[in-house]
Parts: structure tokens; sequence; C-alpha cells
């Protein structure tokens, strides 16, 4: 789909498109839509600390905390409060969802029943994407229930697309495990930077030298594997030369007690 189709598509959605919770996540989404074209007459963004780019996007046209009774056919309510005060947050808004709302949740860890449960048997996506939305580059993983069609499902994916690439998946216990490697799999590349970093610091490179390394060298290499297109065994057979001291690392962390165990035991 190009450019200018998504752009068509946004901007020919009828309805309101209701933001509720305009944090990081979803301050970045709305920016996103904002950048892809979506009228900001169109959205409505419940928020009760509106950062000043929410402000802003107020006076270009969106309405920001309009009284609920003020918000009219809603075509998609987004759900991206933290998960721990949906309980509170979530069923209050079921006066917002009509016979055509397709409800889209970015809140980890509550399910499709749970959505169902507070706002009533309506069209829903659940999806969990992660922190580098904030950039554009996030990854999102997004199930749908059978009540969302499939002119619907397309519109989520291209607002989901808006901080970065979407895929799907039928099985809603998926979900879990994509958490465990895309939702939280930024916190473990943090931690290899820091490890990284530490470990050059105790062979005698200076901390902020080697802080320095770690964190280009981590970034860099993200790069590399998103422009080359090739996959990351190949990339990491390409820098390691037979014998050499790359390979002798590599054997300590491709070892039966090494990086592979520890992560399907965390992903289990």
């Amino acid at each position: 789909m190009t450019d200018s189709s998504v752009t068509g598509l946004l901007q020919n959605v009828s309805g309101t498109l209701v933001l509720v919770g305009a944090g990081k996540m979803g301050g970045a989404m709305l920016q996103g839509w904002i950048t892809l074209g979506y009228p900001l007459e169109k959205i409505a963004v419940l928020e009760p600390n509106p950062s000043d780019e929410i402000v802003g996007a107020g006076r270009e046209g969106a309405h920001i905390n309009p009284p609920p009774s003020d918000i009219k056919d809603v075509a998609f309510l987004v759900l991206a409060v933290k998960p721990q005060v949906a309980a509170q947050i979530v069923p209050p808004l079921k006066s917002l969802v009509g016979p055509r709302t397709v409800v889209v949740s970015v809140m980890a860890g509550r399910t499709l029943a749970f959505l169902t449960n507070a706002l009533g048997d309506c069209a829903i996506v659940r999806s969990i994407p992660n922190t580098p939305a904030a950039i554009g580059r996030g990854i999102t993983v997004a199930v749908a229930n059978a009540k969302v069609t499939p002119s619907q499902r397309q519109v989520a994916q291209r607002l989901l697309a808006a901080v970065g690439a979407v895929e799907w998946v039928d099985d809603e216990g998926l979900i879990d495990a994509a958490t465990a490697v895309s939702g939280s799999g930024p916190a473990y590349v943090f931690l290899l930077a820091e490890s990284l970093a530490r470990a050059g610091a105790a062979v005698g490179l200076p901390e902020d030298l080697s802080a320095r390394l770690a964190y280009m060298t981590v970034a860099g290499s993200g790069e590399l594997m998103h422009r080359s297109g090739l996959d990351a065994a190949t990339l990491r057979q390409n820098v390691t030369s037979p014998a050499g001291t790359t390979a002798a690392a590599l054997a300590v962390l491709m070892a039966d007690d090494g990086l592979d165990p520890l992560m399907k035991k965390r992903s289990r």
C-alpha cells in the first residue's frame, strides 16, 4: 500500500477516533496519525495530564478532554492507558461504544475477555507494541476477535502502523509470547549495551569511552540488520573470523548453558 493510499484510507474514515491515554505510547501514536493525515477534527483525546504536544494538537483542531457526552459516532476507541488502572478506567467507556465501533487496545496483559466484559460484545483488536514506537520504529503484534470485519482490520492495521511494523496472529495466546520477544526485548538489548560497557571498563577502558563504544555498537548493529535485509545468523557469521576472538566469545554465549537457554527460560 502506497503512502497516498494510506493517507486516503485514514482521511476517509467516518466517525470519531477516540484516544484514551496520551502518555508516551498514546502520544507517539497520535503524532503518527497526524503525520499520516488523519483529520484532527475527527480525533478526541482523553488524557488527564496532556503534554505540550497534545495541547498543541488541540490548538490545531483535535478535541482534548471533551465531555464524554459530546463524543459521538465513535469509529475507533484506542485504549493506551496503563494496564494497572484499566479496571477503573475502561468500563465507564462503554457508553462510547456503538454498533460499528472498533476497540483497539495497546494495554499489556489485558485480554480480549477482559475488554469484552468491560465494553460489551463489540469488535476488538488487542495489540502489544514496543518502545521503539516512540521514534516510529516499533513492532506491534495484534489479534482481532471475530467481530472485526476485514475493512475494520485494514484501518486498524494502518492506525497501528503509524508507529512501526505490524504483525497479526490468530491465537491470542501468542500475544504473551510476542510480549516476551518484542515487548520486553528492548530492555534486553539495553541490558546488553550496559553489560558490554561494564565489561569494557573491567578490562581497562575508561568508563565513558567504554559506554560510547557499547552503545554505538548496539545501535549501529541494529541499524545494519534493519538496512541489510540479512538475517541475524548471517550477519553474526559475517563478523566472526574462524578461531578469532569473536568466535571464542561466541563459544561462551552459544554454549549449552549460554544465551539461548536463558532467553527460552524468560519466554516461558
